[in-house]
């Protein structure tokens, strides 16, 4: 108990509320099938029941401690229906005694509590409508705030996966072995997009020759960088751990445009085996 948050403590009291006035509704249910009071008593314990079933959804709602973000519109129309439910109790609590008054069974007197008590909760139900607005403004504000954040961040993450005009390099573990690594790498493109990876050059081709460049064991992809596809592709890659780089425009000896080469960088032909 002593660990126990006030708004577990409120809820606590509520539901030990519900539990007892149950009991007490039994109890009378028996006697009065008994004969042993009047049927009234069976109202009134009835009545106490409902009290306690909206003092917990009060609990849980409008009088609970919940955070912000959490707040639903739902919830506030619960709470402002079962305060309004105690109201038309307590009205029929006045009534029933105002009409055994009238009958000579019981005295004047009788009606001012009662009375007093409608009082009570119909100021209650105004504080709860109020409750209910505030709480929905600031749920409201809370949600905006969030969907905010939300949108910078994914901005951010966004920006973060573009590669900046020019070259990025990836060195990973330095290895692409073509026979063991490029079918799954095609597999993964064709399911993910529905068509075939766009190879440009596969191995060895005149124009690397012609640029003065080995590219053997490694392969061109005809994807920017920075379009969906590109992006895809070079997470992959990354979360495989084979090298790459990426190239946004033609960049000269380097790229003739933009494309991702598969691989570890090409060696010069006057440098190669």
């Amino acid at each position: 108990m002593f660990a126990q948050t006030p708004q577990a403590a409120l809820e606590a009291n509520a539901n030990k509320r519900i539990e007892l006035a149950q009991q007490n509704l039994d109890r009378v249910r028996e006697l009065v099938e008994m004969g042993a009071l009047a049927r009234i008593k069976l109202t009134e314990a009835q009545q106490n029941l409902g009290d306690a079933q909206d003092d917990a959804i009060l609990a849980r709602t409008l009088y609970g401690d919940l955070p912000a973000k959490d707040w639903t519109e739902q919830m506030a129309q619960e709470g402002l229906a079962a305060a309004e439910r105690r109201v038309q109790r307590e009205q029929e609590r006045v009534e029933q005694t105002r009409q055994l008054v009238d009958q000579g069974f019981i005295a004047q007197s009788a009606l001012a509590p009662l009375q007093q008590e409608l009082t009570t909760r119909q100021i209650k139900l105004d504080l709860a409508r109020l409750q209910a607005r505030q709480l929905n403004s600031v749920a409201s504000l809370a949600k905006l705030e969030e969907s905010i954040v939300q949108s910078e961040e994914a901005a951010r993450s966004a920006q973060s996966d573009l590669v900046p005009d020019g070259m990025e390099h990836f060195e990973g573990n330095g290895q692409f072995q073509e026979a063991r690594d490029l079918k799954p790498i095609e597999m993964a493109f064709e399911q993910k997009f529905d068509r075939e990876l766009p190879i440009s050059a596969d191995g060895e081709t005149s124009l690397h020759r012609a640029l003065g460049l080995d590219h053997r064991g490694r392969v061109d992809v005809a994807v920017a960088p920075n379009t969906p596809e590109g992006i895809w592709l070079r997470d992959y890659l990354k979360s495989r751990d084979i090298p790459y780089y990426a190239f946004t425009h033609a960049m000269p000896g380097k790229a003739t445009g933009a494309h991702i080469h598969i691989g570890p960088g090409s060696t010069r032909l006057s440098q190669a085996d």
